[in-house]
């Protein structure tokens, strides 16, 4: 009788301490990087824009893929593909008027020569029409994502858009 309590405390132990080590690599967001790794997908700038108040004006967006990996495109050919898309909450003081992506890249994997899939890969850069209210605003953007390699692909995530818009 208590070799078989220990056995289950033990087998307890065991599984937290997997899902402690899983836990600290995939979070409800997907999965996060290792220390001292990049994200798949970084946001590189503007930090800071200034826009004509209450007018809609373009912003360009730049996010880089690190090397080795593709996300899909904001129209993948299969529907069952996350695509990639950027939100801005609704908020006071900034709006997200429209977004135009761009076209993605046909690629084919190893694994499946016969299936393309379309991909941004390295840098790309969306086009936001922001419109603003007079003043500075924190926005606090999100672009969502499924990032593959040659083999697999993560779980979705979503990453943090955050930059300052004054409004003039």
């Amino acid at each position: 009788m208590e070799i078989m309590r220990t056995r289950r405390l033990l087998g307890a132990a065991l599984l937290l301490c997997a899902a402690s080590v899983q836990a600290q690599f995939i979070n409800e967001r997907g999965p996060m990087t290792e220390p001292g790794k990049t994200a798949a997908v970084e946001f590189l700038a503007p930090d800071q824009v200034t826009v004509p108040a209450a007018k809609p004006t373009r912003v360009l967006l730049h996010f880089r893929v690190q090397p080795g990996l593709h996300v899909n495109s904001h129209t993948p050919h299969d529907e069952f593909l996350i695509p990639t898309a950027f939100t801005v909450p609704e908020a006071k003081g900034v709006r997200l008027a429209s977004v135009a992506y761009p076209q993605g890249k046909d690629v084919t994997l190893p694994a499946d020569p016969k299936t393309k899939l379309n991909v941004y890969t390295g840098d790309f850069t969306l086009d936001a029409t922001l419109v603003a209210t007079p003043g500075e605003h924190v926005v606090e953007g999100k672009l969502r994502f499924q990032a593959c390699d040659q083999r697999q692909c993560m779980p979705p995530k979503t990453i943090p858009v955050t930059m300052v818009v004054t409004g003039k």
